[in-house]
């Protein structure tokens, strides 16, 4: 008897019987089709951050009802027209048409990463390749800091560490709104990069509570920043302030008030009152941070100094005190009394002078006027020159029985 055949191949894999010579198809049509410029065929490179979706489209400018498939970077077929040989099932059909071949690929990971080639089944084959790009943004963002807790003008050390991001990450600094500069390291670890950014800074007190922002410039990732809050230990700042008297000079037999305010961290603990190169008047009396000398006297001209400290360091703050005598300021005050009102008679005075030289010089220039009207009489009225002087004659004679008076 003649022996039966066995099957082989995909049919005896319980396959489809007519797969085989499609399969058989792609995979010559894959080994002989040459790579060509793509004149017909268009496509464009695809970057996606990892997780997300990348779609690829292999589109014909001027169709003709060729076959259009999409192949892997191992050259698989992915999609022959509208059938799906990969059973990779994160790829997805978008769109089939005589002129577009458009495919989704979810749960985009870095292995996807590479060229997958898009075929025209033309009279010569056509092929074009798109690039998907994987972007991974940084895994963890962490600030280590050298010094939990500095000391006022010392400089501490900060790290900023960005993991297993691709590309590499960009890391800055800003110390609140300020942009300081950081010195990069980058580490790479087969495709992925670690960088550490390190940041020296010296503080002082008004760093106190201010943050340090490490803040991360990649492409897969907007707004990734971390912070860390500075603390920062100084000593007291100390203010001498006088309560009494309020404004005003500090005379003798009048009281005197002092207070003093100290600001630090830790908070002073130890404030204490002293008077420079001189004892404590015994009248003084002290209580906390305030002074007081009820009855001022000139004994007690120096100055006085507050000092506060804490585990920092000491501060100090100075007054000095200089007593004056008891009517000092009241002195002035009377003098410029006096001044004021002198000076409101000197205006009266010269004020009524110049009434009296306006009044006496238009009396004048009345006066005056008339007195030659009269002198010019009997002139006026002569014929001839021995008639005038005979009229004038007459006007002298006329003028005894007139008399005037000037002042």
């Amino acid at each position: 008897m003649a022996g039966r055949a066995e099957p082989s191949g995909p049919a005896a894999c319980g396959g489809a019987p007519g797969l085989l010579p499609v399969l058989l198809l792609l995979l010559s049509a894959a080994a002989i089709i040459p790579r060509g410029d793509g004149q017909n065929l268009v496509t464009e490179d695809v970057t996606v951050v990892e997780g997300d979706v990348a779609t690829i489209s292999c589109r014909v400018k001027n169709s003709d009802d060729s076959v259009i498939q999409l192949l892997n970077p191992n050259r698989q077929t992915i999609y022959f027209r509208d059938f799906r040989p990969l059973k990779d099932s994160r790829f997805q059909l978008v769109n089939f048409s005589n002129s577009e071949l458009r495919v989704s690929l979810t749960n985009v990971s870095i292995s996807d990463e590479g060229r997958y080639f898009c075929q025209l089944y033309t009279d010569p084959p056509q092929e074009i390749y798109t690039t998907i790009t994987v972007l991974v943004p940084p895994r963890n963002l962490v600030i280590d800091i050298q010094k939990e807790i500095a000391v006022e003008g010392e400089e501490i050390e900060l790290n900023c560490t960005a993991m297993a991001s691709r590309p590499a990450t960009t890391i800055r600094w800003f110390k609140g709104n300020k942009e300081l500069t950081g010195k990069s390291e980058v580490e790479q670890w087969s495709d992925m990069y670690t960088v550490t950014s390190q940041l020296l800074l010296k503080v002082g007190r008004e760093d106190d509570g201010v943050p340090v922002i490490c803040l991360v410039d990649h492409p897969a990732v907007k707004d990734l920043q971390t912070q860390r809050y500075l603390e920062v230990m100084y000593k007291p700042q100390v203010r001498v302030s006088q309560n009494y008297p309020v404004q005003g000079l500090t005379r003798e037999g009048e009281p005197l008030e002092l207070t003093c305010a100290a600001f630090g961290k830790p908070q002073p603990t130890d404030m204490r009152w002293l008077r420079v190169d001189d004892e404590m008047p015994q009248h003084v009396v002290v209580s906390g941070s305030n002074l007081l000398i009820s009855n001022l006297n000139k004994t007690d001209n120096g100055t006085y100094r507050c000092e506060a400290s804490n585990a920092v360091g000491k501060s100090h703050a100075d007054y000095m005190l200089f007593v004056y005598d008891s009517r000092a300021g009241e002195e002035g005050a009377i003098r410029s009394v006096d001044h004021a009102v002198v000076g409101g008679v000197v205006a009266v005075v010269v004020f009524a002078m110049l009434c009296l030289l306006i009044i006496l010089g238009r009396y004048f220039a009345r006066h005056k006027g008339t007195y030659f009207t009269h002198e010019a009489k009997g002139a006026d009225d002569a014929a001839d020159a021995d008639t005038a002087i005979i009229n004038a004659e007459g006007g002298q004679n006329n003028s005894e029985e007139k008399k005037e008076y000037f002042i």
